[in-house]
């Protein structure tokens, strides 16, 4: 029998060796890291301070932005330590701890854009109904069904895939543990969890899109039957930020993770994994929120009042000295 070691750490390969672009990609990812983190948390902050954010169009920003920093902050940390170290290796099951919370958040970004299309289409086709249909125990259910469902169906797949020996390269051609890579380097049949991980990905990732585009045919459907073309381009103008993170995500999700294994280029999937990873983060809080009027109106209340206080502040200092 041949003489099998189980490793216990990989090897990430990350992007590149050459000095200078690694110093343009950690000032990239600093940059972008922070002002998701701060884009996010701004919108957090402003909703809980105003009363009148607390609708259920918001409870459920406010929920995705959670969603979206903790996506960011799988891997991004790492990545900038990585770049700036000669450390490349991760413990296994730190790698497998990052696998399983990048699925988990990723499920639970899907599911909230499903639960989010729902919410438009009750707001846009049964508007006199909105509020008692979209109730405040019915948010809390709808949000916390989208944490079980994502928890769930990211530990199943986990499970099997530590499972699996590895005892032969441990090198990953990647900037973070992910489950493609990980899979080719054991050193035992993989066909059951690779199809299990594919099967997930098409319930998960097919299932929130038919509840989206369903929802999508009865807000337009209901708005072309409005009779003032003002009103129909504000009510779509309420609907483009939303389509057009739908459309960002499931492209390129939908690219990476459910074609066949064989027919996977790890070196492609990786460059769109970090654009995914970066750009919908990013985004979030001005594609969703800062073009929002209602938003706009917040921040500027919230900031005013801020400013205010920040001026008494330094007015009783000065008046003290």
């Amino acid at each position: 029998m041949e003489n099998q070691t189980a490793i216990n750490h990989f090897l990430l390969l990350g992007f590149t060796e050459i000095f200078w672009i690694k110093i343009l990609l950690f000032l990239l990812l600093l940059i972008v890291y922070l002002l998701t983190l701060l884009g996010n948390m701004t919108i957090i902050l402003v909703m809980v301070l105003n009363g009148h954010l607390h609708t259920p169009m918001y409870f459920f920003l406010r929920n995705f932005s959670i969603v979206e920093m903790g996506f960011i902050s799988i891997a991004i940390p790492n990545m900038l330590f990585q770049l700036l170290s000669r450390q490349k290796t991760i413990s296994s099951v730190a790698c497998f701890t990052q696998v399983f919370f990048a699925y988990f958040l990723g499920i639970m970004e899907f599911c909230l854009l499903a639960v989010m299309a729902v919410d438009r289409y009750v707001a846009i086709c049964h508007p006199f109904r909105y509020s008692i249909i979209m109730h405040h125990k019915l948010c809390v259910q709808l949000v916390v069904s989208c944490w079980l469902v994502s928890f769930l169906c990211s530990l199943t797949p986990i499970l099997f895939l530590t499972r699996l020996p590895f005892c032969g390269p441990n090198t990953i051609d990647h900037f973070m543990c992910d489950s493609a890579p990980l899979i080719h380097l054991a050193c035992s049949d993989t066909q059951f969890v690779d199809l299990l991980y594919l099967v997930i990905a098409i319930i998960v990732l097919l299932g929130t899109l038919v509840i989206v585009v369903a929802s999508y045919i009865k807000i337009i459907s209901a708005v072309l039957h409005l009779p003032s073309a003002k009103e129909r381009n504000r009510t779509f103008s309420t609907c483009s930020s939303h389509f057009l993170v739908v459309t960002l995500l499931y492209g390129s999700c939908i690219f990476v993770y459910i074609q066949p294994e064989q027919q996977r280029r790890l070196e492609l999937n990786k460059e769109v994994s970090i654009l995914n990873m970066l750009v919908s983060p990013l985004l979030n809080p001005f594609i969703y929120s800062f073009r929002n009027k209602g938003m706009q109106e917040a921040l500027r209340v919230t900031g005013g009042r801020w400013l205010s206080k920040w001026r008494i502040s330094s007015w009783s200092f000065h008046y003290e000295h």
